[in-house]
């Protein structure tokens, strides 16, 4: 691996952790700036809509995590075969990660006006909605590239993370049901972070193996 595509590979998966690790504490900094707000019963779009006392804030970072998101789409792509049609696959569905749940999320409010969802709240759940499901699928094409698809602890792992995802996901759609104050459809907060928390270690993970993949070739 040359010094430039090596780079490329570090600093993706430096990004992936400031990411993950950024967005946790975020979220859970400025939650606790927002009298009333619960991280384990309200959404983190409450964050971010224009009556949250932590609206720009947590606005800007979304933006930054979006972009530290493709940094390590980019790292991810530079680190395992380019050409290959699932490294290829899980480069994109990073991308639209990094795009909807991130900037998309930071760009557009999730306001609702006289009681009314408003066109911007339209747009962050559909580009959000658009980010978890891409996000939600990202074991399935990951798993098989190389060298996860050889890797029979890290095809498990993918297995375990999409089971677990998949549950926390369902959880977290509950609030849709309409009955919101009894359990488990009230603990939306939780399920949601627990969902993000899955995939982060997944990202994790693999920017993991992307550093040592980069380093191994350099010394080989």
């Amino acid at each position: 691996m040359n010094n430039r595509r090596k780079i490329i590979v570090i600093s993706g998966a430096v990004a992936c952790l400031a990411a993950c690790v950024g967005d946790f504490l975020f979220t859970f900094l400025l939650g606790h700036r927002y009298p009333g707000y619960s991280q384990i019963f309200d959404v983190m779009s409450f964050l971010g809509s224009s009556d949250s006392p932590v609206s720009d804030l947590i606005s800007f970072w979304w933006v930054i995590l979006g972009f530290l998101i493709l940094i390590f789409a980019a790292g991810f792509r530079a680190a395992f075969e380019p050409g290959n049609n699932y490294t290829k696959l899980t480069f994109w569905l990073i991308v639209i990660y990094g795009l909807g749940e991130g900037m998309g999320s930071g760009l557009f409010k999730a306001d609702i006006i006289n009681n009314s969802v408003s066109t911007s709240f339209l747009i962050h759940d559909i580009l959000g909605g658009a980010g978890v499901f891409a996000i939600l699928i990202l074991p399935l094409a990951a798993g098989k590239v190389h060298p996860f698809s050889a890797n029979q602890s890290f095809r498990r792992f993918s297995r375990v993370v999409l089971a677990s995802g998949t549950l926390f996901f369902i959880l977290f759609s509950l609030r849709f049901a309409g009955v919101v104050n009894v359990f488990p459809v009230k603990y939306t907060g939780l399920w949601q972070r627990l969902f993000i928390f899955d995939y982060y270690v997944y990202l994790l993970v693999i920017a993991f193996i992307m550093t040592k993949t980069a380093v191994g070739r350099s010394h080989g």
